[in-house]
């Protein structure tokens, strides 16, 4: 743990399980996965270690527009990927862009330490029904969430 929040039982096995996960769950999902293992813990309990955990930087809260709050244990950084269709989260194998903090610097006063950059698409099971939808339906899907008028 950090210098400013101890370890407990609690957050240990949190980090366990988050660090076992690739999906970017969300509070519900890590709760579920952590009371196999202490039974008696709350959802608030979990919902409070994650907000410290993530405002200590052990662990990356997403807070992805549209969707509810995934945590991710990887903590270096990285870009994120979300289905427009089902809501999945990914990590995109992108090296971070160095380039960009230098121009967000140019550009500001600002000294910048970090970036966050959220890429939206579908996935691979949001696609694969295509056909059966039809790419009508997938342009309507874009015209709604993205306001595009092609």
């Amino acid at each position: 743990m950090t210098e400013h929040l101890r370890e407990t039982s609690q957050r240990r096995v949190i980090l366990e399980e988050l660090g076992k996960l690739t999906s970017h769950p969300t509070a519900n999902e890590i709760y579920e996965l952590v009371r196999k293992r202490l039974p008696r813990i709350s959802l608030g309990t979990v919902y409070r270690n994650l907000e410290l955990l993530s405002q200590s930087g052990l662990i990356q809260k997403l807070e992805m527009a549209g969707t509810q709050k995934r945590f991710d244990g990887t903590i270096g950084n990285h870009y994120h990927i979300r289905c427009i269709g089902c809501g999945r989260v990914d990590d995109l194998r992108l090296p971070a862009m160095k380039s960009i903090d230098e121009a967000a610097a140019d550009l500001s006063d600002y000294e910048i330490l970090w970036h966050k950059m959220e890429f939206g698409g579908f996935c691979p099971d949001c696609i694969t029904p295509r056909s059966k939808r039809g790419e009508i339906e997938i342009l309507d899907i874009k015209k709604n969430i993205i306001g595009r008028k092609d």
